[in-house]
């Protein structure tokens, strides 16, 4: 294979709640075969997550634990290139391998979005999200479906193969090189691996906020301080997401789900992925 490309739904905004694994395997450019699974989180589902994608507590019924699908999830990803629109997926894996005391996957992991932005000067600074890519190259998915979406970055990464003719090894190093500078002023970071994102926090932090948006900074985020059409990230603290079964959420993430509802892009997650986000090795 050349490699393999997953993504992931979650229950909550949680990472490691992850609710259904899709994992594509591509040779020579093309779909050699994918498997899916819906997964059981042991957790709660939040009525905005499932309004994203329709997973709640009956579709997982029955369904198998991540550590009862952990041995197939290995097969398919130990010693391949793993791609993954974005870094979210690669986090996930790790904190739901985390959080159950799982064996590490010794795979290496190449963000997608990084190859766009390297392969088409249109996606350098902007536009570089799976949904808008996917557009432009006619690759028709249905969104927030794992497996679907698995493949859509596996389809963007084949061409971007084809047009470099680099290999999917050849981009992991590719990918840690910078950009062909810009005169686009930013506030963050511009040969970040987040950069383009506009992050938000809400909620009681384990770090000051000046840290925090320092720690975003660097990792190429515009940080600002309210949410807003230009946001596409909003990090809540550990201790709220914790209250958030049955709880009120704040003004912040109500305004964010609002937002996406009207088809605005914004993730949702906790100060601990987001520091995990951040932290990622180039």
């Amino acid at each position: 294979m050349d490699f393999v490309a997953i993504d992931v739904e979650t229950a909550n905004p949680d990472a490691a709640s992850i609710c259904q694994i899709g994992i594509v395997a591509f040779e020579n450019g093309r779909v050699k075969e994918s498997w899916q699974s819906l997964v059981n989180p042991e957790d709660y589902f939040d009525d905005f997550n499932v309004s994203i994608h329709g997973i709640d507590e009956r579709a997982v019924k029955g369904a198998p634990t991540f550590p009862q699908v952990f041995e197939t999830v290995r097969n398919w990803l130990v010693g391949a290139v793993v791609a993954s629109h974005t870094p979210f997926d690669r986090v996930a894996v790790a904190r739901v391998v985390e959080k159950y005391a799982l064996a590490p996957l010794d795979c290496a992991w190449l963000d997608t979005a990084k190859v766009v932005r390297r392969t088409w000067s249109e996606f350098s600074q902007r536009g570089y999200r799976l949904a808008n890519v996917a557009a432009r190259f006619d690759i028709a998915f249905t969104q927030h479906n794992a497996e679907e979406d698995a493949r859509a970055a596996g389809e963007i990464l084949a061409r971007a193969i084809k047009e470099t003719g680099m290999t999917a090894t050849e981009w992991l190093e590719r990918a840690r090189k910078p950009i062909k500078p810009s005169s686009i002023a930013v506030d963050g970071n511009p040969e970040g691996h987040l950069y383009g994102e506009v992050v938000v926090f809400t909620g009681a932090l384990t770090i000051p906020r000046r840290e925090a948006a320092q720690l975003a900074a660097d990792a190429g985020c515009e940080v600002v301080s309210s949410v807003g059409k230009s946001t596409t990230l909003l990090v809540i603290g550990d201790q709220d997401i914790r209250r958030l079964a049955g709880q009120e959420k704040s003004s912040k993430h109500r305004r964010a789900e609002e937002l996406i509802v009207k088809g605005q892009t914004i993730r949702i997650l906790g100060e601990s992925d987001f520091r995990r986000l951040v932290e990622l090795p180039a």
